[in-house]
């Protein structure tokens, strides 16, 4: 048993208004740290996305897409490199597992709310390909019911053998140009394995 960590589920009051909704979005009490390394990270990913749709290997579908679709395939780029890290993050963790009436039924929302990202990629990127987002949007919805329902301590095997089958199901048959490949990694990871497995939220103990 590790006698230098302790798990910190206290969930710190949030204000009123844009502010607070914001902070319970992301998760209240974030640390300095926990933010320091989204903003780190996610700019070093951001970075290597931007770098690698510029690159040789996309160019020829690069220079195809519209305004429109590289404003959309940014836009996926960012939340998905965001949400993977602030999913993760002990404040997130808190506020998504914590025990309150209507938690479970959160995460699911916020899971089905990325149906969206889906129906949009498909239809303005991919240019109306239903079997890729109704193929995704079965992952999607198959993969967090098994997460969600699972017992606690098969949530995170579960999990990440969902996230598995869909990065598998993807690279064989819901197959999409080269600029794309990092999507369905991106999407299942920030979904199924950061935000739906409870993971206890750990802090060294001081002294």
């Amino acid at each position: 048993m590790r006698t230098d960590l302790d798990t910190d589920w206290h969930v710190p009051p949030t204000p009123e208004g844009a502010a607070g909704w914001l902070e319970r979005f992301m998760g209240p009490g974030k640390s300095r740290s926990e933010s320091a390394v989204e903003l780190g990270g996610g700019a070093l990913c951001a970075v290597l996305l931007a770098a690698g749709l510029w690159s040789p290997a996309a160019s020829g579908l690069r220079e195809s897409w519209s305004t429109v679709q590289l404003v959309v395939v940014a836009l996926a780029g960012l939340d998905l490199v965001g949400g993977v890290l602030t999913n993760a993050t002990n404040a997130a963790k808190r506020w998504y597992h914590r025990q309150a009436p209507g938690v479970r039924r959160a995460r699911l929302l916020f899971v089905g709310a990325h149906l969206l990202h889906l129906a949009v990629l498909g239809t303005v990127v991919l240019e109306g390909d239903t079997g890729w987002m109704l193929g995704n949007a079965a992952l999607l919805l198959t993969g967090a019911a098994a997460v969600e329902f699972a017992p606690v301590h098969l949530k995170r095997p579960v999990a990440m053998g969902a996230w598995m089958a869909a990065v598998l199901v993807n690279v064989f048959w819901l197959t999409v140009p080269t600029a794309l490949l990092w999507f369905a990694p991106l999407f299942f990871l920030k979904l199924l394995v950061c935000h739906l497995v409870p993971e206890a939220p750990l802090r060294r103990r001081d002294g």
